[in-house]
């Protein structure tokens, strides 16, 4: 008997779009425990692609920006910020690395700096709604009187 898995699929592209979801030939997964289990199952490999990997399943995959998003975003600059992706992890706001890109995205280093996390519009918009005016830009206040600089960075 065949054993099922990523190739009883029929799909040839599997793909993690900007806006945080996961497509099969464009359409939306729509079941919330695959999304999740592929966000979980994402992996960079040795050649440079991205790859879905779960048991001893493998399939290249399509990213078009970052395989992972920041969908929530809690805490105050008084307490610290910590930030959902959308893998359904919860980890502290890396603010050091924070920056912008290209159309205004926030963007940040999420698992101990091994990734790029993309924020979601709502995710940025509660993060910056926390900013405030400096000198050449806009600043976000942290515990301790501590800022960090939002600065634009090119694209990668």
């Amino acid at each position: 008997m065949a054993r099922a898995g990523f190739w009883a699929i029929e799909s040839n592209t599997i793909r993690f779009g900007r806006d945080g979801r996961w497509y099969s030939d464009d359409e939306e997964i729509v079941n919330p425990r695959i999304a999740r289990l592929f966000s979980q199952s994402v992996t960079l490999g040795d050649d440079g692609a991205w790859w879905l990997v779960i048991g001893d399943e493998r399939a290249r995959i399509v990213v078009d920006d970052t395989p992972f998003v920041v969908r929530r975003v809690d805490g105050s600059p008084t307490a610290g910020f910590s930030i959902e992706l959308n893998d359904g992890t919860t980890e502290p706001l890396p603010a050091g690395t924070l920056r912008v890109g290209v159309d205004d995205v926030l963007y940040c280093d999420v698992k101990e700096g091994a990734y790029r996390a993309r924020f979601l519009r709502p995710a940025q918009a509660e993060l910056l709604s926390h900013a405030r005016e400096g000198q050449g830009g806009f600043v976000l206040p942290l515990p301790g009187g501590e800022q960090a600089e939002l600065r634009s960075v090119p694209s990668d």
